[in-house]
């Protein structure tokens, strides 16, 4: 019988900072990690907005390593296997799970289109070579396709795979996989479309992973505090207003310029430099100077300047 899971709240998707040389920056790292778990936030390292896949397995280990010692006795720490290659996803998570890392995520291998067997088939082999909780990664944005709520419903009863991050943008999707798992404790469901925070806590998710949450935490425990106890009132102003925090990096950018964009934000509040990976570029001069004077119009990132 599967145990009963804790993984819960705000769970932020953390940028990952780079040295102007491409190395990760674990002092910075540790900074951002001692940011979230002061707002009331759990980490999770090396997704989508952390360029998960463009960072080398050596600096991804490095990274882990520095940023679960900073949050020991403090916060979980998730960290996220995604590669495409099958055993390199398997050793990192070994040595994860050895670090002290709470559970790993992972979302599907994108280079070779695949059918619902071989997702759940891939899924298996996966958890099957774990000896520790693996979350499932939806994100068909990148990826190119979604896993469908079925596969979802048979890979939540195998013993190492404990919960979803579902990064799709449909309500009705949502709300269909928060029923999936009504009346489970064993499986847990994390809501990846930051929009719909308030909407999924309300409905029954058990936690939301907004990357805005990178600069708010705060305000996004709040939202999920406040959707929990049903003041929706609160909860669907504070959507409101964390919506508009993610605004000021992803209005009318596409993904991967959003990631640099969000890496201007977090510099200008001292966190960390500017620098991506490749593929991404970061911003230039121009528009840093955008970014920046919009920050300066927003009530909720003027606490972070005192």
């Amino acid at each position: 019988m599967k145990k009963k899971q804790k993984i819960q709240g705000v769970i932020v998707p953390m940028v990952t900072p780079f040295t102007a040389e491409g190395k990760v920056d674990t002092r910075a790292a540790r900074k951002i990690a001692n940011h979230l778990v002061e707002g009331g936030a759990t980490p999770f390292l090396q997704g989508t907005t952390g360029e998960g896949l463009s960072i080398p397995n050596e600096e991804r280990l490095n990274f882990a390593e520095a940023v679960v010692d900073e949050c020991s006795g403090s916060s979980p720490v998730i960290a996220a296997i995604s590669h495409h290659a099958f055993g390199d996803s398997v050793m990192l998570a070994r040595r994860f799970l050895e670090m002290g890392v709470e559970a790993v995520a992972a979302h599907l291998p994108t280079f070779y289109p695949m059918s619902d067997k071989q997702v759940i088939s891939y899924y298996e082999k996966l958890a099957d070579a774990l000896d520790g909780p693996l979350i499932l990664y939806n994100i068909p944005q990148t990826v190119g396709r979604s896993i469908p709520l079925d596969a979802v419903d048979k890979l939540s009863r195998h013993p190492n795979i404990i919960g979803i991050k579902d990064s799709e943008n449909d309500i009705d999707r949502l709300e269909n996989a928060i029923d999936l798992r009504s009346g489970r404790d064993d499986f847990v469901h994390l809501v990846g479309c930051a929009a719909l925070s308030a909407h999924g806590v309300a409905k029954g998710s058990d936690g939301i992973v907004p990357s805005a949450g990178n600069i708010v935490p705060d305000l996004y425990m709040a939202l999920y505090e406040a959707a929990l106890k049903g003041d929706m009132e609160r909860a669907n102003r504070l959507q409101e207003e964390t919506n508009e925090v993610g605004q000021l990096y992803q209005e009318g950018r596409n993904l991967p310029d959003s990631l640099a964009a969000l890496k201007v934000i977090m510099n200008h509040f001292g966190f960390c430099q500017r620098h991506v990976l490749p593929p991404l570029t970061a911003c230039i001069d121009k528009e840093v100077e955008q970014i920046v004077s919009r920050i300066l119009f927003n009530k909720h990132l003027q606490v972070l300047t005192q």
